[in-house]
């Protein structure tokens, strides 16, 4: 149906989702009121406090939200919480209409039958086959191309001095480690960069007509080149994840190309998107906090945890979703079958029972780690260890080669409430001694 079936489904979808938006706003709902202004975008946090104010978990016209740091994690790991994205019909109707927003011809990373939106036993499939391909030695390995390529690029901005830390350093690093993972060719990657970034604005339902016709010419370009890309994969396959991920089997079990289009697109976005808001995210904490980068200086060792609490701190990903398949009783919490929880990561992250001081940053923090930023449970990010070595090796390089870097403007935030992160942060580099004269 192409263009006009891409419009008739967004009216569909985002009529109903702003209808329903608008009906929750007017009785004072949590949810309503976080998706109607532009507070919960420029600093959501003040919204977390007010969903815990009302209780471990919030009833809701929409959704319960829960900002309880105990709660979210149980209904994370609980196998009786499930993915509704995939339209299953325990789900309520706005999200099973969702499921429905993208054309089902066209490989999608948020639907089915990508395995970020399935349940078991397709997702215990999927990942099984997946997971082959991201081990942690296989990460660890990737580490000296990492800092190879954060040196590259830093090297090249430098001579421009004043550069956007994201377009020239937070986005191209992780879309190289990506594209490198799936063979993507180097003349290609500006362009997937600017794909997937339109992608990742399907994320947010209340999407703009314009937003979403742009996503889902994205998307298909994606698919078109994936269908090529595949196929020359198997007949000639090389080193990367993509030619593993085709040829792998777990008792004669392979992924269709379908599943393999889902599964790359996927890995394209999830791979670069929230590694650039980490890495931008955690850059303008260091310059806000300049005790803590002090700390850093002082103590290279810190660095991993440092990680793990700008995760806490900002996560890029900020709440996601699971239907209760079940009258469910979670820690003395009862949530009725059908039922759909926010379950708020930047909220239960902050929750001041689990973290002392949780809007204070805290590079030495005892219990950073406990953060739930890949989330928890089957559905854990499978690429956690990817996104901490690019964290790690981006900013510490950043702040060792560039130790007077300044803000020159005001960084200029996304326009989505899921992702945290900027569009824009222009600074000034300094070179380091040793690399002068």
């Amino acid at each position: 149906m192409g263009r006009a079936g891409d419009t008739a489904r967004w009216a569909v979808v985002t009529g109903i989702f702003r209808t329903l938006g608008a009906a929750a706003r007017l009785t004072g709902d949590p949810v309503g009121t976080a998706l109607s202004g532009h507070e919960f975008l420029v600093d959501p946090y003040p919204f977390y406090d007010d969903v815990r104010r009302r209780g471990r978990i919030a009833p809701g016209r929409l959704v319960w939200p829960t900002a309880d740091y105990k709660l979210c994690r149980e209904i994370l790991r609980d196998n009786r919480f499930i993915k509704a994205e995939d339209g299953t019909e325990e789900a309520p109707l706005i999200f099973r209409l969702a499921a429905q927003r993208a054309d089902p011809d066209v490989a999608h990373p948020l639907l089915p039958p990508s395995m970020l939106s399935v349940n078991p036993p397709e997702h215990t499939r999927y990942r099984a086959l997946v997971s082959k391909a991201f081990t942690p030695r296989a990460i660890e390995q990737l580490r000296p191309r990492v800092q190879e390529l954060a040196d590259e690029l830093l090297t090249t901005a430098a001579r421009a001095g004043s550069v956007d830390l994201v377009a020239d350093f937070a986005g191209p690093l992780p879309v190289a480690v990506i594209s490198e993972i799936l063979g993507i060719p180097v003349d290609e990657r500006a362009q997937f960069r600017a794909l997937g970034a339109s992608l990742s604005r399907m994320i947010d339902l209340d999407l703009p007509r314009r937003d979403y016709l742009a996503a889902m010419s994205a998307l298909r370009e994606l698919n078109a080149f994936f269908d090529r890309h595949i196929a020359r994969v198997r007949a000639h396959p090389g080193e990367d994840i993509l030619s593993k991920l085709v040829h792998v089997e777990i008792d004669g079990d392979r992924l269709t190309d379908h599943e393999l289009k889902a599964s790359a697109i996927l890995l394209l976005v999830a791979g670069f998107e929230t590694t650039i808001n980490l890495i931008g995210n955690g850059a303008l904490m260091l310059l806000a906090h300049p005790d803590q980068l002090q700390l850093l200086r002082d103590d290279e060792s810190r660095w991993p945890n440092a990680i793990e609490e700008m995760l806490r701190f900002e996560p890029p990903v900020q709440y996601t979703g699971r239907c209760a398949m079940e009258d469910t009783e979670v820690d003395g919490v009862v949530i009725p079958k059908g039922r759909m929880v926010a379950v708020l990561i930047g909220g239960a992250n902050n929750d001041p029972t689990m973290f002392t001081e949780p809007r204070r940053f805290d590079v030495a923090r005892d219990n950073a780690r406990e953060q739930l930023a890949f989330s928890a449970g089957i559905h854990y990010c499978l690429g956690a260890s990817l996104a901490r070595l690019e964290g790690h090796v981006a900013l510490q390089t950043l702040f060792t080669r560039h130790p007077d870097l300044e803000l020159v403007a005001t960084p200029v935030r996304r326009r989505t409430r899921l992702l945290r992160g900027y569009d824009s942060i222009p600074v000034t580099l300094s070179r380091a001694p040793s690399l002068t004269g």
